[in-house]
């Protein structure tokens, strides 16, 4: 009979000789479908099962910790022998703390049974995709693009008595529309927890329109031009500052945070816009998990943190830098409070009231983005990030979108540009294009940047 994931924990805890562990297993279900020019392709459901053990060894000279990941169910016994051994190699850890034993306020009900998806997560959406489809077929245009819900279920214990679970839906829809000739593409995404709340008529609306206003194609020079940022967009640039928001590499200089002559840049102003970068593990329709799970070490998360309480945070309150990530083991090195990052992301301008047509609308001219692509860090010192521009560049003229304009290659640094934002719109959830492999809980506005860097043209359609 296949052990339940209480019963992994309990039985790595038991065969522990360490002078400490953590064991954690996660269970996951995974459904999805598949589509390609107006029709389904392929649809699928699919089971995992990964355990990890962290043991702690003190051999004297400090305490080393030693990880082990396996997937489905491995031999208990040798998994922990061999997190020992790795413990036992590693030599001192420079995050050595004592392990968590204080449980956080949602540890959830660790008897449960693990939650699980089923291709049923469709029910609604597939026939209302369906009806696209055919719409599309009228139009003569193509949809392509994919669903995808994953349920994942995580169990923590501890040698100091913890017992934590938390259940994690997470879900995301894809939808590229395309003509028949291939050559006009655009974009429309959602973020989702159960696609309930998913209208694939609002998406396949969002599509057609895109699709109608690049029938018309003019082409443009690099430069710097007034342009509209979407959500989907403006997330993927906050969700890379985000992932730098390292509070050692700031006051050891090695990013953007740092300040010159040393230490971080907290209580600076990096925006004139009243906006706030913030994570809330309890955000609705964001829900995200309230303590920490790490199997390694790293800048931004400790092994020995593994069960530490996520609480809600600002980033950024009110423009102003005003918070970094930050291990318990470099919290108490600088004096500064233990933050734990957060698997969402909210940006928001709380007095802005306009949505994105009405900033279309009192846009004179300039571009309006679908996505972004492809960003890769190129200066680690301002966060200066290259990309690409994708399905879709709209040049809006007199507060109209008046046809498509080429791709772009940009030079940008998000910390940069939240300091010459001029507008923000309403926040809303989005679906981060670039990242949505590894994040998709975020919610944003759209914003106004009176001069991004068009850097050159690009050939990509």
């Amino acid at each position: 009979m296949r052990s339940t994931p209480q019963e992994l924990v309990e039985q790595a805890l038991a065969a522990s000789t360490a002078d400490g562990q953590i064991a954690y297993v996660v269970e996951q279900s995974q459904a999805n479908l598949r589509w390609a020019s107006n029709s389904l392709t392929t649809n699928g459901a699919m089971r995992s099962r990964t355990v990890v053990v962290v043991s702690f060894v003190d051999g004297g000279a400090g305490m080393a910790a030693g990880s082990v990941t396996r997937t489905g169910t491995p031999d208990i016994a040798a998994l922990v022998e061999a997190s020992e051994h790795a413990a036992r190699d590693a030599g001192p850890a420079e995050d050595a703390v004592p392990l968590v034993s204080e449980p956080p306020p949602h540890a959830g009900d660790w008897s449960a049974d693990p939650a699980e998806t089923s291709i049923e997560v469709f029910a609604d959406f597939a026939p209302a995709l369906g009806q696209a489809f055919g719409e599309a077929r009228d139009r003569d245009d193509l949809l392509f693009g994919f669903a995808e819900h994953t349920m994942s279920s995580t169990y923590l214990g501890s040698s100091t008595g913890l017992r934590l679970r938390h259940d994690q839906p997470t879900g995301r829809v894809e939808l590229n529309g395309k003509s028949a000739d291939f050559a006009r593409s655009v974009w429309a995404g959602a973020s989702t927890r159960d696609f309930r709340d998913v209208s694939v008529a609002d998406l396949a609306a969002d599509v057609e329109q895109k699709l109608g206003w690049s029938q018309r194609r003019i082409e443009l020079p690099a430069g710097r031009y007034e342009t509209l940022l979407p959500p989907s967009a403006v997330s993927d640039l906050m969700i890379y500052l985000y992932w730098t928001m390292e509070a050692r590499d700031a006051d050891e200089g090695r990013n953007v945070f740092a300040r010159a002559g040393g230490g971080n840049r907290i209580g600076d102003r990096l925006a004139e816009l009243p906006l706030t970068l913030r994570s809330d593990p309890g955000a609705p329709g964001l829900e995200a998990t309230p303590f920490q799970v790490v199997p390694a070490s790293s800048g931004a998360a400790s092994v020995f943190d593994n069960g530490l309480a996520a609480a809600p945070i600002e980033w950024i309150s009110d423009g102003v830098l005003t918070n970094l990530v930050r291990p318990r083991s470099w919290a108490l090195k600088q004096t500064a409070p233990a933050t734990v990052a957060v698997d969402n992301l909210i940006l928001e301008d709380r007095s802005a009231s306009v949505g994105a047509e009405e900033m279309v609308a009192a846009t004179e001219r300039g571009l309006l983005l679908t996505t972004l692509w492809y960003m890769r860090e190129v200066d680690p010192q301002t966060l200066l990030v290259t990309g690409l521009t994708r399905d879709g560049v709209f040049l809006v003229e007199n507060g109209e979108v008046t046809g498509a304009v080429n791709n772009f290659r940009f030079n940008e640094s998000p910390v940069d540009l939240l300091g010459r934002t001029v507008q923000a719109g309403r926040t809303e959830r989005t679906l981060p294009r670039e990242w949505n492999d590894w994040f998709t809980r975020a919610a944003m506005p759209m914003l106004r940047v009176p001069d991004f860097n068009m850097s050159s043209v690009s050939p990509a359609s």
